[in-house]
Order: structure tokens, then C-alpha cells, then sequence
């Protein structure tokens, strides 16, 4: 990470979240568990404690957020099993569990509001189109970024000035790293995600085809240029060889036309007004910290006995910072 640049930490909330609920075994006063609030408040503590961030945005699926994408392939993210509790740790009904995920989800929102954090959320916008803005075109496209997420969707977006950080793989991605793993640049990694499908999002590809196929049939997907679909299909029609890969990208060019207008993050799929609503948030965000509020609700959770230390430390380091440039 660079040293010298401001650095703006941007949070896939549900993705941090959903790791915590799903292994952390607290339990509030009243005996609900509340592991995926604490856990995520944990970690959050960490990544500002290694990470060193002098902003941190944290992005939420809005509403329907899956609804544009949905209208475009029916089956998108479809057959997807449910989030559930550790089931040595709590034995919650269906409906339980649930209730009490929302309500966590609910309780982490309300922390998040009491602390100096950024948090955007929109209405049929999907946490991975919002971080792809914050990244490539909200006021901090100039600082450095570190995206943090274990959904391989974020590699497509790493650059000069924007890495990831997967907490369970415990690593830290940057665009040469994706080179030198997959052969593939990030310009080009949805679109050859586009041929080899995502079975996390129910998206079919190009049968025999997944990334390593890629990487050796089209060589110029290392290149940092983009490679358009029309590109593709040129070469595989001008191949000599035989190949089947070449026939079956040529005959499935529609399917990959489809995939990659799912995956692809490059432009994100938002209204006008809601970029304007995100850059109007990032840019008049006052940054208080309640740390009375935030007190008194870790007494309420029973989770009040943990350190908190160095998030206390970060975050009136971000308030005064701000404080100062205001003067």
C-alpha cells in the first residue's frame, strides 16, 4: 500500500457481515444471537487497526438491488441456499433466524450511523455497483483504495490505485497478482468471467471453457486493453485450428454478451441520480463520532467488556483530521 496517498477503505457490508453471523457464537443480554453485529464491528476494528484507512465507506445492497439484473436473466443468483446460524452454537427455527438476521443487519446499521463511517445504500442498486462508483468516479477516485471482500466480482476493478482485501483468504490482491494467477489483466477479467460462468450467481458458461482455457486460447487477455466481444469472435473465427473453443465462443457469443452485461462492473448500473445522491453524501459527510451512543448500545448488546481501543483511536483520529481541515 502506498504510504503517500490518502487511503479510503470501501466495506462490502454484507459480505462482512454474513462471514460474522454465520461463525460468531456471541450472544446479547437477551439471548438473541448478535455475532454477525459484533463480529462485524470486530473486524472493522482490525482492518482499521492493519489497513491504517483515513475514510472508510461502507456499502449495502439496497432494496431490490438484484431487480435489474434479475429482469435481464431470470435465473440470476436463483438457487442460492440460505444464510444459517452455526447449528452447534443456536438452535433457531427457520423463521428465528431470520427475523434475528434482519434484526442484527438493523442493530449493525444503527452502530455504523453513531460512528464517523460512510454508509450508502440505494434502492435497486446492487453494494458491488455502488463500490465500483466510489472507486472510479465518486471524490475519492483519486485516493488509494482498498475494496474489502472475498467476491472474486472485485477483481475486475484493481488498478494502480485500488487493490482488495479478501479477510477469510486473509490476502491482499492487486492487479499484478490477478496477472500472475490467472494470466488475465482486470480490464478483461469479466469478460472472461462472461465465458466461464460464476456459479456463485447461477450464470452458465461456455461449456469446457473456465479461466485457464482463457488464458491459454487468448493470450491477449493479459493485455491491459480492453478486449470487446467483437474482438473475441474475430479471432476465433480467423483461428486455423480446429479448435473446439473457438466454434463454441462463436456459437455462444449471445450468452457471453448477456453474462458479461451481468458481471461486468466497469460501468456501474445506476441512475444519474443516485451517483449524484452518493457524491452529495461522500462530499457534505460530517464526521461525529457518539461514542456515548455507542456506550450505551454495547451495554444494551452485553458486548460492552470487549476492547475497543484502537476503533475509538481511528475514528477520533478521522473526526479531528476533518476538524482541522474545516479550519
Amino acid at each position: 500500500m502506498n504510504t503517500n496517498r490518502q487511503r479510503v477503505m470501501i466495506i462490502d457490508a454484507l459480505n462482512l457481515f454474513l462471514r460474522s453471523y454465520i461463525v460468531n457464537p456471541t450472544i446479547a443480554k437477551d439471548g438473541s444471537p448478535i455475532g454477525g453485529t459484533a463480529g462485524f464491528i470486530k473486524s472493522l476494528q482490525k482492518l482499521c487497526r492493519d489497513i491504517k484507512p483515513n475514510a472508510v465507506v461502507v456499502c449495502w445492497d439496497g432494496r431490490g438491488g438484484s431487480k435489474k439484473r434479475k429482469l435481464k436473466n431470470k435465473d440470476y443468483k436463483e438457487g442460492r441456499a440460505p444464510i444459517r446460524l452455526n447449528r452447534g452454537v443456536h438452535t433457531l427455527s427457520e423463521n428465528e433466524e431470520k427475523e434475528n438476521k434482519i434484526w442484527q443487519m438493523h442493530r449493525l446499521f444503527d452502530y455504523l450511523n453513531n460512528f464517523p463511517v460512510i454508509q450508502l445504500v440505494a434502492d435497486e442498486v446492487e453494494a458491488d455497483d455502488i463500490i465500483s462508483y466510489v472507486g472510479q468516479y465518486s471524490p475519492f477516485k483519486e485516493w488509494e483504495k482498498v475494496i474489502v471482500s472475498s467476491d472474486k466480482d472485485f477483481f475486475q476493478l484493481l488498478d494502480e490505485k485500488t487493490i482488495l482485501h479478501r479477510p477469510i483468504q486473509k490476502k491482499y490482491l492487486n492487479k499484478n497478482n490477478i496477472l500472475e494467477e490467472y494470466g488475465i489483466h482486470p480490464t478483461n477479467f469479466a469478460m472472461a468471467r462472461a465465458i466461464a460462468g460464476d456459479r456463485s450467481d447461477n450464470l452458465a458458461g461456455v461449456g469446457g471453457i473456465g479461466l485457464k482455457t482463457v488464458s491459454k486460447r487468448f493470450p491477449f487477455f493479459k493485455e491491459e486493453k480492453s478486449v470487446t466481444l467483437t474482438d473475441l469472435v474475430e479471432f476465433c473465427e480467423n483461428q486455423e485450428s480446429k479448435a473446439k473453443a473457438y466454434q463454441t465462443i462463436c456459437e455462444k457469443q449471445d450468452m457471453i454478451a448477456d453474462n458479461y452485461g451481468l458481471m461486468q462492473l466497469y460501468a456501474p448500473s445506476m441512475s444519474v441520480q443516485t451517483k449524484q445522491k452518493i457524491n452529495w453524501t461522500i462530499e457534505n459527510f460530517e464526521y461525529l463520532f457518539n461514542k456515548s451512543e455507542m456506550d450505551l448500545m454495547m451495554l444494551e448488546d452485553g458486548i460492552s467488556d470487549y476492547s475497543w481501543l484502537d476503533l475509538i483511536t481511528t475514528f477520533k483520529s478521522f473526526c479531528l483530521r476533518k476538524k482541522r481541515k474545516s479550519t
